[in-house]
């Protein structure tokens, strides 16, 4: 019972070490309660302060009157039950432990579940005598414990649980749970017909209805003699006649005596009986039931039985001599009521002890404590238990005796045998019929990439098209030139593995590449468009495991340009040419000329070397025996890849070119030479605001616009810290919303990544100068018309686009978008050429910067004044960033 309940005592452990530390239970630990038996949670629940459902009462019939049954006392210990038990130093007491205590609290916490011993209590570890906690509450039990000298420094906590019982400990004696809702007494029904043989005695009421020349209807009680007086006939003795014989002595009587008259005999109110119901019984004592009442009515009065009693060998004593033996067991399991006999008033119901009991468990429909015969079988009460289940391997079933001289023993019983059922029992003996394995005999698994994975039956010279004879078998894209097989080798079961062509068998039916199948093969059919690790995992696993110092686990691996590169289980006779087959066969892009196969041994067990074997690929792979070596375990086969092999790539021209488009590009390829290709420029093209991208220049933008970003909300953080410190009226207090704007729009600011290209002095050297540019992969060259406009961005009062005119300088088309703002840095102010190219101020007082050279195409940028905010240095470089990327964006999206 600890072994079972280990998991799940380790967890509410913890709920019981939080309540004493006064800490509430985690999601996790709440979810874990849930999981619980419904009894269980409430104990529980009601311990930590909550509140449990309350079972509805259950209604009994019309004809009984209900029986006050006291509540169980739940949430109270009894023997058996498992206690949890959380120990923690008291706080107060921490500075004068006294020797020994944390010791104490170890081990009693180190012996975590506890369970109740048959007498209710619990022993400790370190504790000189066990604590009876028997029909206390946790809290009770928690208190006691608290009041013992030895946890006089330590807080208690104990939790009490009635895990659901596993196996023998979950059998429960059968048929007294009839009696749990037994009435207390049995009123009379009026509405139930006599029977022939009742017997008639002194208090029972005869109604007589006369027609013909005299009529009439009487009611007549049959007196203390035992007689009754007819009307006109006088007194007739009918005590201790059967209903059916009184029946026909009235109606020849009337028929003799009073002529011209008939007479209808009826039974009306019955009398009561006075019964003694002894022994086991629930509630012994005398009672009062009613005439027709029976041994089985006058149980259910007492309460039924105890479950020391005996359930099929119920007395009936009548003047002491005894008349008749009840067996419940055939009233609840065959519904016969044949040995349930009528009592009489005067009559005593004696319920003897238990006699011998035999359990029942494992595959079996109603498992139980069975009382049994002697001569009972083990046959017997596996039809007392309902027959065994469909799931039930009889020829294993064992049965758990007590010997008085060996101890507890166990035998061996092939119950689908007469032998084995047939076996004689003993009291206590318990019958174990275990399920079936779960392993299939005789059959062949198929599993993968196929529409119908699952067993197949096995029969002799079974082969692999005759379970996979069809590529209709197949999902589409399963791999036809690698299928698995796994074998378990007998005696030692050890797992080998061989793999065949599907394709060359289909071919070729009952041919090599047919394997033949034994029993409990398994077939693996891998996908070609997959992961095969999810399928050889499990067996490369099984491979580790039954790897040996004298017999290594056969591991073998391909990597390089092969479809599946990966670690493949060594098969027996294994070549290369199987391992590439294996990995999926040779890329587009491998080499087929020459492979290196490393090779690891182990010297004399003192060292591991490494030897490298060059081989011909394609001898290999035609089967030419010098090359297709044969492999070892831990091989490592390199396919190579062709040299200069690339993927094929593409380049996008857009734009102002004669023929736009997207161009796969030759290795070294340059723009210039591109763009020859494309037939040159349109007349309206304005290459000088040419706009060249590149992917591994927009992943680099992107880290590094994270980077700022990351850096500029660190310097928000300490600036909000150093506002909150200062007050509202602190210099940093006005900037940090700004900040926080700011840093939004870097976080939503999108990579370009643009180069800035001089596209005119590219095209007017030949292909392949210094200023042309390689091409890559993904480039893409936007070329836009001629452009007439300069833009002016940034602390300016209006960003507008002027029209270009050769005579303003840059002051000049700042002036027509309104001139600067309060925190505009016109010391700062600089231009970004069409081409990507960006033109700083002038630092010279002989060459002032508002005489910069301006030209169609140009962007403005005026930029915020940095030293107005002295907390935010990296003010100037984060609007830079964000300007001149918003400018590339424009200019992209021009197009």
């Amino acid at each position: 019972m600890k072994s079972g309940t280990g998991s799940l005592a380790a967890i509410l452990l913890c709920l019981a070490a939080l309540r004493v530390l006064a800490q509430a239970p985690t999601a996790e630990q709440l979810q874990l309660l849930n999981q619980l038996p419904a009894e269980q949670q409430r104990a529980l629940l009601e311990q930590y302060g909550q509140h449990g459902g309350s079972d509805q009462p259950l209604a009994m019939p019309a004809t009984t009157q209900p029986k006050a049954v006291a509540p169980a006392a739940t949430g109270r210990a009894a023997p058996g039950d498992t206690v949890l038990l959380a120990l923690a130093l008291d706080p107060a007491a921490a500075a004068t432990v006294e020797p020994g205590t944390r010791e104490l609290i170890a081990r009693a916490l180190a012996a975590n579940p506890y369970r109740l011993e048959r007498d209710g209590r619990m022993r400790i570890p370190g504790m000189a005598q066990p604590v009876a906690l028997a029909g206390l509450t946790a809290e009770e039990a928690t208190a006691l414990l608290q009041s013992e000298p030895a946890f006089s420094q330590v807080r208690v906590r104990l939790t009490l649980l009635k895990p659901e019982p596993l196996g023998v400990d979950a059998l429960r004696p059968f048929g007294y749970d009839v009696f749990r809702n037994a009435p207390s007494t049995f009123a009379q029904a009026s509405d139930v017909p006599v029977p022939p043989d009742y017997t008639i005695g002194p208090g029972d009421a005869i109604e007589l209805q006369f027609l013909g020349n005299v009529k009439g209807l009487y009611t007549l009680t049959v007196g203390r003699d035992g007689r009754i007086r007819l009307p006109e006939i006088g007194p007739m003795a009918v005590a201790g006649m059967r209903f059916a014989e009184m029946q026909e002595a009235i109606v020849a009587s009337v028929a003799e005596q009073m002529i011209g008259t008939r007479v209808s005999v009826g039974m009306g109110r019955l009398r009561s009986l006075q019964v003694m119901i002894t022994g086991d019984a629930e509630k012994p004592g005398a009672y009062t039931v009613g005439g027709l009442s029976t041994a089985s009515n006058a149980l259910m009065a007492a309460g039924g039985v105890k479950p020391i009693g005996s359930l099929r060998r119920v007395q009936v004593l009548r003047a002491g001599q005894l008349v008749g033996t009840l067996d419940l067991y055939n009233l609840l399991l065959h519904g016969s009521s044949s040995d349930d006999m009528r009592l009489q008033s005067g009559d005593v119901v004696f319920v003897p002890p238990l006699g011998a009991s035999a359990g029942i468990t494992g595959e079996i429909r109603r498992p139980a404590l069975y009382e049994i015969t002697a001569a009972a079988t083990a046959g017997s009460l596996v039809d007392l238990g309902g027959g065994q289940t469909e799931a039930a391997a009889l020829a294993e079933a064992t049965i758990e005796r007590i010997d008085p001289t060996r101890g507890r023993v166990v035998l061996n019983v092939n119950l689908g045998t007469r032998e084995g059922r047939d076996t004689r029992l003993r009291n206590g003996d318990i019958l174990r019929i275990p399920a079936v394995r779960s392993t299939l005999n005789d059959s062949i698994v198929v599993t993968g990439h196929v529409f119908q994975p699952g067993a197949r039956q096995y029969r002799g010279g079974l082969r692999l098209t005759q379970v996979l004879g069809s590529v209709e078998d197949l999902k589409p894209g399963a791999d036809l030139d690698y299928v698995l097989v796994r074998r378990e080798l007998l005696p030692d079961r050890r797992i080998e593995l061989h793999s065949t062509s599907l394709a060359q068998a289909l071919r070729k039916p009952g041919g090599p590449d047919d394997l033949k199948l034994m029993p409990r093969d398994q077939i693996f059919v891998f996908d070609m468009g997959g992961s095969r690790e999810p399928l050889l995992r499990p067996l490369l696993e099984e491979f580790r495991r039954q790897s040996t110092f004298r017999d290594p686990a056969g591991m073998v691996s391909v990597g390089g340009s092969v479809r599946m590169p990966g670690e493949y289980p060594l098969e027996p006779g294994m070549t290369v040419a199987d391992l590439v087959r294996a990995g999926g066969s040779l890329a587009e892009a491998a080499f087929g000329g020459e492979a290196e196969l490393a090779r690891y041994q182990v010297i004399d067990g003192q060292a591991r070397k490494t030897s490298v074997v060059s081989l011909d690929l394609a001898a290999a792979l035609a089967g030419d025996p010098q090359a297709d070596l044969h492999l070892q375990p831990f091989d490592v086969l390199t396919v190579r890849r062709v040299p200069q092999w690339t993927d094929q790539e593409f380049v996008t021209l857009e734009g102002e070119v004669r023929f736009p488009g997207r161009y796969p590009i030759r290795r070294g390829e340059t723009l210039n030479a591109l763009l020859a290709r494309a037939g040159g420029l349109t007349d309206q093209a304005f290459p000088t605001g040419a706009v060249f991208t590149r992917q591994a220049l927009k992943e680099r933008e992107a880290q590094q616009l994270a980077t700022l970003a990351d850096r500029l909300e660190r310097d928000l953080a300490l600036l909000a810290v150093q506002s909150s410190q200062a007050g509202k009226d602190a210099p940093g207090a006005g900037s940090l919303a700004a900040g926080q704007s700011l840093l939004a729009e870097l976080r939503s600011t999108q990579p370009v990544g643009r180069l800035a290209i001089d596209l005119p002095a590219i095209l007017r050297e030949a292909p392949g100068s210094p200023d042309d540019i390689l091409l890559r992969n993904e480039d893409r060259l936007r070329i836009p018309r001629q452009m007439q406009e300069v833009t002016i961005i940034g602390e300016v009062q209006a960003s507008t686009s002027q029209l270009y005119q050769e005579s303003l300088a840059r002051d000049d088309y700042i002036n027509l978008s309104g001139g600067f703002t309060q925190k505009a840095d016109r010391d700062r102010v600089y231009v970004i050429r069409a081409n990507g190219q960006v033109a700083a101020a002038s630092t010279s007082r002989w060459l002032p910067s508002r005489r910069m050279d301006i030209r169609p195409g140009d962007t403005i940028v005026v930029p915020v004044d940095a030293e107005r905010l002295p907390p935010l240095p990296m003010w100037t470089s984060v609007t830079s960033i964000i300007y001149n990327l918003a400018v590339a964006v424009a200019a992209v999206n021009s197009f």
